[in-house]
């Protein structure tokens, strides 16, 4: 839709006030004298020129009569028909006649002649002409008020009309209804702040829908490490319990409860680490350390942390580093918790007797790396949800693999910090893929 700017309404609509009323004047006057002329010295039409030429003769004819009340209301008469006014002057421009003192002669045109008999003077007279311009100043006026009234309605409907609907849509967006319809406007200004009003809208529901999100989210991890914590919890009570009770009564078998208990409350460490992390990265918005340190100690570091569990399982580990630097600049305790568990997640899922390899490489202006396990991979639908939080992949939620479900969600989040990505996908060989790289800056 093609708009204007204030400004051009403003200018047609002060053209349209000064037109209008000037051509009703113009077509009203051509209407009463037949002629565009609009100077002093316009031509009358026949029946005012004839009457006109008919006073002068009998003024003139009459010079004798002039003081005679019989010839004065013959002129009267005369002056009836025409609806012309005539004073009549003596040589020494004295009044001796004036048909009517009571009209007003400023709006009347005036033809004033001398009588003139043997070369002497006898006298002046003036002729009051009909006021010609009486009736084109009505039809001025009359455009001039249907002027103001198109403008009014113009006004009203691009200006008036747009206003009022964009202020109730305001107090309606305030109320909360975010599914107002904006007014649309011809004017630029208006529709540059119906458009503004349209982002406001649209920023409202994405934020809205947000914060529903959001709040979805806050119910599910509730409900999630409610469980998530209440399980080991029971058992760390039981076996509690149980050496309370005096059940372990052979060494063996405390020895065998007190190993669940510190690989329970290991458990909970965990996963109480894990939900401090992931709140502190994503609502605290944590101010990263920065400084330079060579990725491959930081993998070999994070292998050495998890060997006991390498050892445990019999797996085999290829470990391949590029020659190259790979030095990054990044926060050492997140890349490493980062590391640690995509490490920790391909040592759960993979078998005994299985394998983890292990690449990092420069390529181009990043350092890239690479973590293949000989797991049994991720489902289709596990590939859509990985990386949400405390997603497992296992409708039952059991412990089986350990795990909170938000090893990988961390970890994304921290190489996403650190200006990288994180993606995760299925060898074609066999087992889960993931791949990550940072900005070798």
């Amino acid at each position: 839709m093609r708009t204007l700017r204030i400004r051009t309404f403003t200018l047609l609509s002060l053209f349209l006030i000064l037109s209008i009323p000037w051509l009703f004047f113009v077509t009203t006057h051509f209407m009463v004298t037949k002629s565009l002329s609009l100077g002093d010295r316009q031509p009358l039409d026949s029946s005012l020129q004839k009457h006109l030429t008919d006073t002068i003769q009998l003024i003139e004819l009459g010079a004798d009569n002039w003081t005679n009340p019989d010839w004065q209301n013959e002129l009267n008469l005369q002056l009836r028909q025409a609806k012309f006014d005539v004073a009549i002057f003596n040589a020494s421009d004295q009044e001796i006649y004036r048909s009517s003192s009571e009209r007003n002669r400023a709006l009347s045109k005036k033809e004033q002649f001398s009588v003139i008999e043997d070369g002497q003077i006898l006298g002046r007279a003036v002729i009051y002409l009909p006021n010609l311009y009486a009736i084109p100043m009505v039809g001025a006026f009359a455009g001039l008020l249907l002027s103001f009234f198109i403008v009014a309605m113009e006004i009203r409907r691009f200006i008036l009309i747009p206003l009022y609907k964009m202020n109730l849509a305001a107090r309606w967006i305030a109320d909360g209804d975010l599914e107002v319809e904006l007014p649309s406007s011809r004017i630029t200004e208006i529709a540059g702040v119906r458009d503004g009003f349209d982002v406001m809208v649209r920023g409202l529901q994405k934020s809205h829908q947000k914060q529903v999100k959001l709040e979805e989210e806050r119910r599910f991890v509730i409900a999630a490490v409610a469980h998530d914590l209440r399980t080991p919890l029971f058992a760390l009570r039981g076996y509690l319990d149980g050496i309370e009770q005096g059940i372990a009564q052979t060494p063996e078998k405390l020895a065998k409860y007190v190993t669940v208990c510190k690989e329970k409350s290991a458990q909970l460490d965990r996963l109480v680490e894990d939900l401090f992390t992931f709140t502190k990265m994503e609502y605290l918005e944590a101010k990263l350390n920065l400084k330079p340190m060579d990725l491959k100690l930081l993998l070999q570091k994070a292998m050495d942390s998890l060997k006991p569990i390498i050892e445990q399982k019999q797996i085999v580990t290829s470990v391949r580093y590029s020659p190259d630097d790979l030095t990054v600049i990044g926060d050492s305790h997140l890349l490493d918790r980062a590391i640690s568990n995509l490490l920790d997640n391909a040592i759960r899922h993979t078998p005994l007797h299985g394998k983890i390899v292990v690449r990092c490489d420069k390529e181009d202006h990043k350092i890239a790396f690479t973590i293949l396990d000989s797991g049994p991979g991720f489902t289709s639908e596990e590939l859509q949800h990985v990386f949400e939080p405390l997603y497992r992949g296992e409708a039952s939620r059991n412990r089986s693999t350990g795990g909170a479900g938000l090893g990988l969600t961390i970890s994304q989040r921290i190489i996403r910090q650190h200006g990288g990505e994180l993606t995760a996908s299925n060898h074609p060989d066999g087992g889960a893929l993931l791949v990550g790289w940072i900005p070798n800056r």
